[in-house]
């Protein structure tokens, strides 16, 4: 995992999706599939902040884990 430090400058403002947008205002985490087949992610409202970046295994291996279960401790 690697990561760039002001997401828009570094990785472009366009193509970010918010997916797991919920009742929060839309402030959430925003994905984005960049060109090599990674994935950056990033807070919506920092979006000239630091972001995330995965590897296709990575990041399949991260939704994989939650899917199961694994990330439950994190939900109150």
């Amino acid at each position: 995992m690697t990561h760039a430090t002001n997401a828009d400058q570094e990785l472009g403002s366009r193509g970010w999706h918010k997916p797991w947008s919920g009742s929060n205002n839309g402030n959430c985490l925003e994905a984005k599939q960049l060109d090599d087949g990674n994935v950056a992610l990033r807070q919506s409202t920092d979006p000239h902040g630091p972001a995330l970046i995965c590897t296709p295994a990575e990041i399949t291996q991260f939704i994989t884990a939650a899917k199961s279960g694994l990330a439950d401790f994190l939900i109150r």
